[in-house]
């Protein structure tokens, strides 16, 4: 596969997003909810869900892992960055807003932009990891 930039082989057959948590299934649900994806496998680590994956075919994955001790991400500043954020592309940006906080996200204090025609609005997911709402 070749680009302006040059050309690489492509190896993946896919790329699944795996967001670290406490409780990988209700962070599991909380964006199969979001998007409609179903919950499609879990799997249990000593008695309890581990890894869980949302998505089907030919749709993207987000998968979910229990890790111990997990510290949200704090945003915009702070001793735990971000690292990373989803970007989730709706029609109707204040509709969904009252989606996500009615499936227990938060909406993030700070926005990085103070204009109400702004397309996109900055929260937490029920974990701490941020993602966007942005209005296409």
């Amino acid at each position: 596969m070749c680009h302006d930039y040059g050309c690489a082989m492509a190896i993946a057959h896919s790329i699944t997003t795996m967001l670290d948590c406490p409780d990988p299934i209700a962070l599991a649900e909380f964006y199969s909810q979001l998007t409609g994806a179903p919950i499609a496998h879990v799997t249990e680590q000593d008695g309890q869900p581990h890894w869980v994956v949302i998505g089907s075919e030919g749709r993207a994955v987000l998968a979910f892992q229990r890790v111990a001790g997990h510290r949200r991400p704090e945003w915009p500043d702070g001793d735990v960055p971000q690292q990373m954020h989803l970007d989730i592309d709706v029609t109707d940006l204040d509709e969904a807003e009252r989606v996500v906080l009615d499936l227990g996200a938060v909406k993030a204090d700070y926005q990085p932009s103070s204009d109400p025609q702004e397309n996109f609005r900055v929260y937490f997911d029920p974990a701490g990891h941020p993602f966007c709402l942005v209005s296409v």
